[in-house]
């Protein structure tokens, strides 16, 4: 992975200009790695590119002042964690719920997506009730069946032929815990989406949502599919080396987050 940081002049020979550079300075909160920035353009681009990039930008409800996300009515009062507290949390989590390495993992720089609505619920969840204290009830999951049912269907239509090379549902540990089980013993590099609670998209449990592993080659044409099925996606990132990176921020090794295996052929890092 690329962690230079990028100057405006190297951004601007990729056809960005002052004023988009500046908004990504804004949402990224320093000078993005040249990784960071391909990131942010691959979610550009799959939303469609029918706006420029800096519109692009300033319609994803991306507050001027960093860290102003809409909170869950689940959780009212409660302080939205920083990256760095999210780590703690994602360790935490990984104790309780065991991910083995998968024995097909995906190759590196394959796509990640989310395939479903992006939720900000977080009741019901392992991190509200370990990591919150939330004595909230489970979250009734029973309407997203005939969803989960459908999504499940056009993924697996879409496995068959070849298009997604993988999906694994949002389940126990949420889409941190889902990314994870789908490229461990790699790791993967994702962006939350502005929108949400940084803690709710990671660690939030509500049905409905999959992600989706796919080869770039396959990109559009994985696209077009989910918009003729009217289903919703969000460009989550991309499979890594053996690491696990969130919005910029190195999680470290995905060994970290895996029980002890022996013999277990590790990436190098």
């Amino acid at each position: 992975m690329n962690d230079d940081p990028i100057s405006f002049e190297q951004v601007e020979a990729l056809g960005i200009s002052r004023q988009a550079y500046d908004e990504v300075l804004d949402i990224v909160g320093h000078i993005p790695s040249i990784d960071q920035l391909s990131t942010l353009l691959a979610m550009w681009q799959a939303s469609g590119t029918d706006k420029s990039l800096y519109g692009w930008l300033r319609g994803q409800q991306h507050a001027v002042e960093r860290d102003e996300y809409l909170y869950s009515s689940q959780a009212p009062g409660v302080p939205e964690p920083r990256i760095k507290e999210c780590l703690d949390i994602a360790r935490q989590i990984c104790r309780d719920i065991a991910v083995l390495p998968h024995p097909d993992p995906m190759p590196t720089g394959t796509l990640l997506y989310m395939v479903g609505n992006i939720s900000g619920e977080l009741a019901g969840s392992e991190y509200a009730r370990k990591c919150l204290h939330l004595v909230d009830s489970a979250m009734a999951t029973g309407g997203h069946d005939e969803d989960c049912a459908y999504i499940e269907m056009i993924l697996q239509a879409l496995h068959s032929s070849m298009m997604v090379k993988q999906h694994v549902a949002v389940a126990a540990g949420g889409i941190f815990m889902a990314s994870l089980a789908s490229t461990a013993p790699h790791g993967f590099d994702i962006l939350v989406p502005r929108e949400v609670r940084l803690d709710a998209f990671l660690f939030g449990e509500e049905a409905g949502r999959y992600i989706a592993a796919i080869d770039e080659a396959s990109d559009d044409a994985f696209l077009l599919k989910l918009g003729e099925a009217r289903l919703n996606c969000c460009f989550l990132g991309r499979v890594t080396k053996g690491r696990i990176v969130v919005d910029g921020y190195d999680f470290g090794p995905t060994r970290r987050f895996l029980p002890p295996q022996e013999q277990v052929p590790w990436p190098s890092a």
